[in-house]
């Protein structure tokens, strides 16, 4: 399979890119690159491969929550960019 400087164009134009002629023949050969991969892909035997979401197990590794209690308030609230008695100011987000 080879994909043509008019399909790239097209491809460019869905995904609303502007490209030039230069990056359409590079996108080409790259698209084609990644095409003769995939080929190269569906030679090899997978019938008795099962299907997966990842190559390799994993499991998410994250701590348990817990509340600690910040003892040292006020140099807390002195390394703020700005304050307002003992709260931290920021700017307005809302309307």
């Amino acid at each position: 399979m080879s994909i043509t400087r008019e399909e790239v164009k097209k491809v460019a134009n869905l995904a609303r890119l502007e490209i030039t002629s230069a990056q359409e023949e590079e996108f080409g050969t790259q698209l084609n690159a990644i095409f003769d991969y995939f080929e190269q892909l569906s030679e090899l035997d997978t019938e008795n491969v099962l299907p997966t979401t990842r190559a390799i197990d994993i499991s998410n590794i994250t701590r348990k929550d817990q509340q600690v209690t910040f003892n040292e308030r006020e140099s807390l609230l002195n390394s703020a960019p700005e304050r307002e008695e003992d709260f931290f100011r920021v700017p307005k987000i809302l309307a």
